[in-house]
């Protein structure tokens, strides 16, 4: 029988709910059928954490190769070791924000190694990060950094829709600027390799949504759509990739749902998560494509308003591990 994969899991920020959701997500049988996870964190604020729903078992390890992949027993490799009373939760500081980028360096350096199959990283502070020197938009540029990598995607999934964006965190007035053809012939191009590569789905079907109105209704609302995403489209296509569009996004998330499509292509932020989160908003996770390591996210963020009142659902966090693992499975198939 296979060994289960190790997966390491950050704790982020640990003003924010991470904390909270890793102690309630460990808990479950059921993520133990499919890995050996184990903590990036703090093992003494872990304790603090998880008081209300009891003792738990946390476990201190030094090393993945340590991780028993067993209910009953957290296992905690601790990164930090944060001073009692330095943290509280709502109320991010610059120690605990020195730690939550600690945690992902930790998390890429195993992963790159293979002494993790995969990371699944929980909810940071983008401000928070800067402020501690390190000028990245967030998690994705970071590792895509640490990694070396040049060419890589955001795809957020739930079982019922995938979606991949070509532009992620920019201000709407900026998007139509920032679309070239370019951007969504790599756009297409890693998705349709990480649906085959990190889903074992072949000859993926890729759709791709247009910006505009009625797919610009033939420039008369736009003409990005005629100009430079269709033209983009059909060059992926004759490089042998099964994709279509542009097709106008309030019908293509509808036929990608009722299974006419693997994937969509979505041109900005909001155009592609407000169908995702509608149909997933529990348990969506977020991906990066393109990355030579395994790194899968919650799809939210810190919760600050809610962290450390018992309130935080545990589900996109579970939902995070369980397809990092099986990525993590599908990539050592096809690469076997």
């Amino acid at each position: 029988m296979a060994e289960l994969p190790r997966i390491a899991v950050t704790i982020g920020d640990p003003a924010g709910i991470g904390p909270e959701i890793i102690s309630e997500a460990f808990l479950r049988e059921d993520i133990y059928r499919v890995c050996r996870p184990l903590v990036l964190g703090d093992v003494c604020l872990l304790r603090i954490v998880s008081k209300r729903i009891g003792p738990l078992p946390f476990r201190e390890i030094q090393s993945p190769m340590d991780a028993v992949g067993r209910p009953g027993t957290i296992d905690v490799i601790p990164v930090s070791r944060l001073k009692k009373g330095s943290v509280t939760p709502g109320r991010p500081t610059a120690e605990g924000g020195t730690a939550m980028v600690t945690y992902i360096l930790k998390a890429v350096e195993l992963a790159t190694s293979g002494e993790v199959a995969a990371m699944v990283t929980c909810p940071i502070n983008k401000e928070l990060m800067n402020q501690v020197g390190y000028g990245f938009e967030g998690h994705t540029q970071l590792i895509a950094h640490l990694t070396q990598t040049k060419d890589y995607t955001m795809m957020l999934a739930g079982e019922k829709l995938r979606v991949a964006l070509a532009t992620i965190h920019c201000p709407l007035r900026d998007v139509a600027a920032k679309i070239s053809k370019e951007l969504i012939m790599k756009t297409i191009t890693i998705t349709c390799h990480a649906m085959e590569r990190d889903f074992g789905i072949e000859n993926p079907r890729v759709a791709v949504a247009a910006l505009n109105p009625h797919a610009g209704e033939a420039g008369l609302f736009g003409r990005e759509d005629m100009e430079i995403i269709k033209p983009a489209v059909e060059e992926v296509r004759d490089s042998g990739l099964s994709v279509e569009g542009p097709f106008p996004a309030d019908t293509v998330f509808y036929h990608a749902v009722n299974g006419r499509f693997d994937a969509v292509v979505a041109m900005y932020h909001d155009q592609g998560l407000i169908p995702l989160k509608l149909l997933h908003f529990s348990n969506a996770v977020n991906i990066t494509l393109g990355l030579p390591i395994v790194r899968t996210s919650v799809d939210h963020g810190t919760a600050y308003d809610i962290a450390g009142r018992g309130m935080a659902d545990p589900s996109s966090l579970i939902a995070a591990v369980k397809m990092a693992a099986k990525i993590a499975g599908t990539r050592q198939k096809t690469e076997d």
